[in-house]
């Protein structure tokens, strides 16, 4: 059955945050719930479709960065019938977020609680822990799972082959308006080398569209991957070639994250680069990929 999407509203910007609704037998399934600042944007696309949050079977989430996954717990205590679905690696974080938690404060400092809200442990025995190669058969909807990391270790995509249709979290990066997108590469995870394999496992499936979590479907999968690829190397190879550069981190994060942004109001107006830099803070874009080139062996 056909998918649909609830947007989120992040922090009042349209086009940010996508949680895509897919029927099954007995309720409905929700792939990347977003933060919990969202769950009242949440509840109110889901009334809009029908729906309320107790309809909730299965919260699906590509990856568990609390863009993506912040509003898991919540949503297990509002919706006491859904199964969580996780890759192995993440799924400690979703019993335990302490460690997660930690994390994400050394990134966004005192904006937490206004960006991302609570994030609520979830019961270990409503969570499922997925390696990739599994195929899910959620009642009338079956979705295979890969294994995709790149933009993160814990990080897995879903195929509908019914559909044709791919969700792809951050492995696709984030495309607003569907005509300009940028590769989202937050520390600590990143690694091209991985993420290239990600993609070329993706387009195996064929996807006629790609859903990404930033924001919304794709039509023509192949083409968008090929084009994103492209974007994701030559963002890499800017970063390297910055660190070459005689001055501080901090002039070449600001003088690349001002180079993206000057690219977005061209192509998206004020409100669209508004809504990508939400979605992808550039700062931390940079300070991903100086990582991994500093890591990586000479």
């Amino acid at each position: 059955m056909p998918t649909s999407l609830v947007d989120l509203h992040f922090q009042g910007h349209a086009r940010v945050i996508a949680t895509a609704v897919l029927p099954v037998s007995d309720g409905i399934a929700l792939i990347d719930p977003g933060p919990t600042t969202c769950v009242p944007s949440l509840e109110r696309g889901l009334r809009a479709l029908g729906y309320a949050l107790n309809h909730v079977r299965h919260i699906l989430l590509t990856h568990i960065h609390l863009d993506h996954a912040g509003a898991t717990g919540t949503l297990a205590r509002l919706a006491p019938e859904a199964r969580v679905w996780v890759h192995e690696r993440g799924a400690p974080h979703m019993v335990d977020p302490t460690k997660l938690l930690a994390s994400a404060t050394r990134l966004y400092g005192d904006q937490m609680d206004t960006l991302w809200g609570a994030f609520e442990a979830v019961p270990p025995d409503r969570v499922t822990a997925l390696a990739g190669g599994e195929r899910l058969d959620l009642g009338g909807c079956e979705l295979s799972v890969a294994y995709t990391p790149g933009h993160a270790i814990h990080h897995v995509s879903y195929f509908d082959a019914a559909e044709g249709q791919a969700y792809i979290g951050d492995t696709g990066g984030i495309c607003v308006a569907g005509r300009h997108s940028v590769a989202a590469t937050p520390p600590p995870d990143i690694d091209i080398e991985s993420w290239l394999v990600s993609l070329q496992t993706i387009r195996q499936w064929r996807p006629a569209t790609v859903f990404l979590t930033h924001f919304g479907p794709l039509s023509d999968g192949d083409g968008y991957l090929r084009a994103f690829e492209d974007v994701l190397l030559r963002t890499s190879e800017e970063v390297r070639r910055s660190l070459l550069e005689g001055t501080s981190d901090e002039a070449r994060a600001e003088a690349f994250a001002e180079r993206r942004r000057e690219e977005a109001r061209q192509a998206l107006g004020g409100e669209g680069a508004a809504a990508l830099e939400l979605a992808a803070p550039f700062t931390p874009i940079w300070a991903g990929l100086a990582r991994y080139w500093r890591r990586k062996p000479a």
